[in-house]
């Protein structure tokens, strides 16, 4: 190339590793990058081809984690067909995002979401399909991967099509080599500037490319000069066996249609059992020991990342598998091959195209440097092709020309593998896919506290008067979720105990809230995502997020997701927070336990997810979770008041007639209730004190956390063997009736139809307030010894209006 083209490559000292030149054959463009590590039109061991993906990949978690108000949880990665589909999602493993890449195959009954046009290229127009489109619209960095970065002319068209359809704040560009001149970098940060966004740029290796001014017309006269490629010599044609792979039912074979985290675990799960059953093709018999030979496995054009990752498996499953097996795949691009040791494409197979493809059906398609040309070290003993079903048609067996055929004429074996094409059955743009709802219009909060993943259903008939909601649930006619009671108003009197309940324990929260802040830093990293339990765990969330932001300089996400007792937590919100997140960084909070019954429901229901069912609470005097801020049984101010201390928003509703399949559970927003919300008062009275308590709080956090202090943290349970004791001796046939600790005992009094309360004999003013709803309702407390908690109350075991009266004052006593 430096001696009849006048082409050079100029730059870092890693460059001549990574890439080298060739000519393509297109009028656009003279000169091709071939990549000796993205295993396209060079063979190179998996290895190292997935490796230079991955250290990609970390380098932009690096730069994510470097950003104070970034989150490499949130990014999602975009790579370009055919060439970079294998890197891109090598990338995204690294970063350990989501991953789409874009597609030169349209696909039936799914309509693009996007596209975008590459000048440069023998085949120019990109689609983008993804099976969810919810994965284009995060407000997180997008990644964008392709093998090399020459002019950014592809990367901004890119940028401004979804830009203008999901605007965002940062985009990262990623390549193996950046070869841009001073205009083309000049050009990307004007579009940058243009925008008002943050543009990144993480490569490998960076440089130029020398071009003469005619390099169009040398390359021209070279390759007429050159002729045809030589055909491979004639040879008896070689076996032909197939693999039956076991592939996952519903596995996507690539990125296509969108990558998820859990596809990536499955994937990782496959694996070994996969280059097993390759393996047994590769040497019939388990002979690996007797054939040395190498072995190339073959992808398909945009199918490179599947491929690479069997090729992986297969070369630490064979003996000698890490020098033996070699990776690459077949490409559109015209290039120009010269069997010489100075030039990057030594040889070139050409077969007509054998996928149906809409753009040109009478395309060549190539594999370069599979036949061994006039060097016989360099020829593969087995040459093992990976296709999706899609592709494996006549027109890829039969002829002369066919790839398969030409394949056995190059090697003594040829093992094809079919993979099952991925189709979406989700549409590929429902009309209303799930978003996360933020005030002022959903909730009395600001945007930036909280995400409510929820379905508003403000305007929904819901509520049913209590007594009647208790009959319906203990006869088994509905279940709690179904409905909503209507919203207590709490009576002068009352609200004067809220605000004085909250100054005498508002120290004491702010110090629990710090306590379970440090701990959780500590513990889970600055990459924190919380996600509290809708509705009491919300306010709770929103203290953490603001300890985490004063002491800490961190802009942690915040969601509130609903979680049902018997029903589990919503999984639409569950995929929603894995699709935008990583799984291991979100902390599930709420404000306190009772006897354990939501953190076994949420520990059950995260089950086998990635997501970890530590459930973080500011109490926890039923000794059922390991971060906590006390475990003493005191009064959280919040627990006081139904809607009015959480952003006006109802509890959580599901419901099947309101409720489908992918939406979110619902709640209604009671914006009537406005002039008595004391929200910001109940967080903005508890963060005055943060200041005064964080030396406190670090202190606690680091005692937690001391080895020595690992058995104090441990759960022991005796709260549920409390209620199970409880439950017995006053002959209530359902724990779920028993309800313990002041904040459970206080919602009895609002929401259900209370039949008494227990209170530990001496208990304070942290039970003013429940005494006082216990008067209003005609309810006895009962004060007792040797109770874990400060009060437990009653429901009523065997409730029906008939038995209390139409009101629900009046109780029966114990003895009857």
């Amino acid at each position: 190339m430096a001696e009849r083209a006048g082409v050079a490559l100029t730059g870092s000292e890693r460059l001549p590793e990574l890439v080298g030149l060739a000519l393509r054959e297109n009028r656009k463009r003279a000169h091709l990058l071939v990549s000796t590590v993205l295993g396209k039109h060079v063979p190179q061991h998996p290895a190292v081809v997935h490796g230079a993906g991955l250290e990609l990949g970390r380098r932009v978690r690096d730069l994510l984690a470097s950003l104070p108000e970034e989150s490499a949880d949130r990014a999602v990665v975009l790579g370009y067909a055919e060439t970079a589909t294998g890197l891109g999602h090598s990338v995204a493993d690294g970063l350990d995002a989501p991953y789409l890449h874009s597609t030169r195959r349209p696909v039936p009954g799914l309509t693009p979401v996007g596209g975008f046009e590459e000048e440069h290229s023998h085949a120019t127009s990109h689609l983008l399909l993804p099976a969810d489109p919810g994965l284009l619209a995060g407000d997180g960095p997008l990644v964008l991967v392709d093998d090399e970065f020459s002019t950014g002319t592809t990367v901004l068209n890119t940028i401004r099509e979804l830009h203008a359809n999901h605007p965002r704040e940062h985009y990262v560009v990623v390549a193996l080599v950046d070869l841009r001149g001073p205009a083309d970098r000049r050009r990307l940060a004007d579009t940058a500037a243009e925008l008002g966004v943050r543009l990144d740029l993480v490569a490998l290796a960076d440089g130029g490319v020398e071009l003469p001014a005619d390099v169009l017309d040398r390359a021209e006269r070279l390759i007429a000069e050159a002729g045809p490629a030589p055909e491979p010599p004639a040879a008896p044609a070689a076996p032909l066996l197939r693999a039956d792979l076991d592939w996952p039912a519903g596995l996507p074979d690539g990125g296509r249609h969108g990558f998820t985290r859990e596809h990536r675990a499955r994937l990782e799960a496959a694996l070994p059992g996969l280059a097993e059953q390759l393996a047994a093709a590769v040497d019939p018999g388990g002979s690996a020991d007797d054939d040395r030979s190498r072995v190339l496995v073959l992808g398909f054009e945009e199918l490179m990342y599947a491929p690479l990752r069997l090729a992986g498996a297969l070369a630490e499953r064979l003996p000698g598998g890490t020098d033996r097996v070699h990776y690459s795949t077949t490409t559109r691009s015209p290039v120009l091959a010269v069997d010489d040791p100075g030039y990057a494409i030594r040889t070139r197979l050409a077969f007509p195209a054998h996928d149906d493809p809409a753009d040109d059906s009478s395309r060549e398609r190539y594999a370069y440097n599979v036949a061994p040309g006039a060097d016989p070290a360099r020829r593969f003993g087995t040459v093992v092709l990976v296709v999706d079903d899609t592709a494996d048609t006549p027109a890829l067996h039969e002829g002369e020309r066919a790839l398969l055929g030409q394949l056995r004429r190059v090697t003594d074996r040829v093992v094809l593998a079919v993979l099952p094409s991925h189709r979406p059955t989700a549409p590929a743009t429902p009309a209303a896919p799930a978003r996360p709802l933020y005030g002022p219009e959903f909730s009395s909060y600001r945007a930036d506290e909280v995400a409510w993943l929820l379905k508003d259903l403000t305007g929904v008939d819901l509520e049913a008067p209590t007594e009647e909601r208790e009959e319906a649930v203990q006869s088994g006619g509905a279940h709690y979720a179904e409905s909503l009671p209507v919203e207590y108003q709490p009576s002068p009197e009352y609200q004067e105990l809220f605000h004085q309940a909250l100054r005498v324990s508002a120290r004491r929260i702010a110090l629990a809230v710090g306590t379970v802040a440090e701990t959780l830093l500590r513990e889970r990293g600055p990459g924190l995502v919380l996600a509290s339990l809708a509705r009491a765990g919300t306010p709770v969330g929103i203290l953490i997020r603001r300890w985490l932001a004063a002491g800490h300089g961190l802009d942690a996400p915040h969601y509130a997701v609903s979680i049902v007792r018997g029903r589990g937590i919503d999984p639409v919100a569950l995929r929603y927070l894995d699709a935008h997140h990583r799984a291991a960084d979100v902390v599930f909070v709420d404000g306190w336990t009772g006897k354990g019954a939501i953190t076994r429901e949420l520990a059950e229901a995260l089950a086998g997810t990635g997501f970890d069912p530590d459930l973080a609470v500011l109490a926890d005097p039923g000794r059922c979770v390991r971060t906590f801020g006390t475990r003493d049984d005191f009064l959280i101010p919040s627990a006081c008041l139904n809607s009015t201390v959480s952003g006006l928003v109802s509890r959580t509703v599901l419901r099947s007639d309101l409720i489908g399949p992918d939406d979110f559970h619902g709640a209604k927003h009671y914006t009537e209730l406005a002039g008595a919300d004391v929200s910001g008062a109940f967080l903005d009275t508890v963060a005055d004190h943060f200041a005064d308590v964080r030396a406190e709080a670090l202190a606690a956090a680091g005692r937690f956390l001391a080895p020595e202090h690992a058995e104090e943290r441990a759960p022991d349970w005796a709260g549920w063997a409390a209620v199970e004791r409880i439950s017995a001796e006053y002959g209530i046939d359902s724990v779920n009736l028993v309800k313990p600790g002041v904040g459970e005992t206080t919602r009895v009094m609002l929401r259900r139809v209370p039949w008494r309360v227990l209170a530990r004999r001496g208990a304070g003013a942290d039970l003013d307030h429940v005494r006082l709803l216990a008067a209003q309702r005609g309810v006895p407390v009962e004060e007792v010894d040797d109770l874990p908690y400060s009060c437990v109350g009653l429901i009523h075991p065997r409730y029906t209006r008939g038995a209390t009266g139409a009101s629900g004052t009046a109780v029966l006593t114990k003895e009857s």
